[in-house]
């Protein structure tokens, strides 16, 4: 896929972003560690008919980190990239640790904001300072640190793929390795492997976390848009709770639990039902 990077300067501060595609716009708020590079899930999309828009979010990539002073900021920062494309109207695909920054946006700007699809998305208060999760991740996804981190998963990935594979699935799946030799592909091993490649934390991590402490039940009340709520059954790195509490407060919203082996959806033996069934409902929603 041809993937075109630009940087548009807001209020002194950068936005990087990425447009790969022709056709309706989706507006992607990516997961945590990503960026404007991130790729999964894209391809199904961009054949179908779609264009992607990836800003990296606040501090990830080449976004200033100064842009996640608050939801409300970064959400400020989206719309201005909306204008400076010349672009009305999106659909918005919220993924990961991006689903706080969908949602306020979904919220506050419905004008803009045709559809929000949900993916393996985080909807309410996530880890907590007294998790394990919460304390390793003050420590290795730290700016000082998270080079450090990536370099070496991703170096240990490209020399032991299928090792990494195996030491990483717990962290996407509460299903034992051997109850999931079904679900998993052959090409997982290389996706995840190109992933971890692509992977860095920036500031961004350490905003996500704030970000999630101002997202509101009233937030998910206010969302007007038909909403897709799409999640694992097997989720390990953002629990049930999550798409159940969006499912529970967004008015115009359809559930659709998956089977797929764990948190990345776009993996697996599965991933086709998963890239037909958001196509179906974009398409069923189109832009007018």
């Amino acid at each position: 896929m041809e993937r075109k990077i630009e940087t548009f300067s807001w209020e002194g501060m950068s936005i990087e972003y990425s447009v790969v595609g022709k056709g309706e716009p989706i507006f992607v708020m990516h997961g945590g560690h990503s960026n404007c590079h991130e790729e999964m899930g894209y391809k199904g999309l961009v054949d179908n008919g779609f264009s992607i828009i990836t800003p990296s979010r606040a501090g990830y990539g080449g976004t200033s980190k100064e842009v996640g002073k608050s939801l409300s900021t970064a959400c400020e920062c989206y719309c201005g990239l909306m204008r400076h494309l010349n672009i009305e109207k999106v659909h918005l695909l919220a993924i990961s640790a991006g689903g706080p920054s969908g949602i306020y946006f979904a919220a506050h700007y419905p004008k803009l904001v045709k559809t929000l699809t949900l993916q393996s998305a985080v909807t309410k208060r996530w880890i907590q300072p007294k998790d394990k999760e919460y304390i390793a991740a003050k420590i290795i996804f730290q700016p000082f640190s998270e080079k450090v981190t990536w370099t070496f998963i991703s170096a240990l990935g490209n020399r032991f793929p299928q090792f990494v594979f195996r030491q990483m699935f717990s962290s996407f799946s509460n299903l034992i390795y051997s109850e999931a030799k079904d679900k998993i592909a052959d090409s997982d091993i290389e996706a995840l492997q190109k992933m971890n490649n692509r992977q860095r934390s920036g500031s961004g991590f350490m905003v996500d976390l704030t970000h999630i402490k101002e997202l509101t039940i009233t937030d998910l009340q206010t969302v007007t848009c038909p909403t897709l709520i799409m999640h694992s059954k097997h989720d390990a790195a953002v629990s049930l709770e999550h798409p159940y509490h969006a499912h529970q407060h967004i008015p115009l919203s359809e559930l659709c639990l998956l089977e797929s082996w764990g948190h990345l959806i776009w993996l697996g033996n599965t991933a086709n039902k998963s890239e037909e069934k958001t196509v179906q409902f974009l398409k069923l929603n189109h832009l007018s």
